[in-house]
C-alpha cells in the first residue's frame, strides 16, 4: 500500500508543476483548467502528506485545495466559459527574446496592419457622395 501513497505524491507534484508551467509559458490561463489541476495536485499531496505525517505539507495543501475550491466555484457561479489557450508560441526557447510585442507596435506605427505597403491610410474614394465633400452643395 505504500507506493499508492508514493504515486499520489509523485503525482501531485507533476500535476501542479505541470499547470504552473502551462501557464507560465502561455499554454493555458489561469482558469478552470489551471485550478482543477491545482486542486487535484493538492488532493494528492495532502494524502502522501498525510501518510508521511508531514503536518506542515498538509496544511499548506488544504489551504491550497480551498483556495483551488473557491476559485472554481466562483467560476461556475459567474458562468464564466472555459478559458481557451493562448495564441502564443508553443515553446519560448531561452536567451531568445520574444519579440511580438515589438511587432505588434512597429505594425500599428506604420499602418501594415491595414496592409498597407508604405504606412498611409487609404486615400478617399471620390466616387463614394458620402465621403467626398465637393460633391455637396
Amino acid at each position: 500500500m505504500e507506493p499508492l501513497w508514493e504515486i499520489a505524491g509523485w503525482a501531485g507534484a507533476a500535476t501542479i508543476l505541470s499547470a504552473y508551467l502551462a501557464v507560465s509559458v502561455g499554454w493555458v490561463k489561469a482558469g478552470r483548467r489551471f485550478q482543477a489541476a491545482n486542486l487535484l495536485g493538492a488532493c494528492a499531496f495532502i494524502v502522501n502528506g498525510a501518510f508521511h505525517e508531514a503536518w506542515p505539507s498538509v496544511v499548506t495543501n488544504i489551504a491550497w485545495f480551498l483556495i483551488s475550491a473557491v476559485a472554481l466555484l466562483r467560476m461556475r457561479s459567474a458562468g464564466q466559459p472555459p478559458v481557451a489557450a493562448v495564441d502564443a508560441p508553443l515553446f519560448q526557447f531561452p536567451g531568445v527574446p520574444d519579440t511580438t510585442g515589438q511587432l505588434a507596435a512597429a505594425e500599428a506605427l506604420t499602418g501594415s496592419i491595414r496592409n498597407d505597403v508604405d504606412g498611409c491610410l487609404p486615400e478617399r474614394q471620390a466616387d463614394s457622395p458620402e465621403q467626398d465633400d465637393s460633391t455637396r452643395d
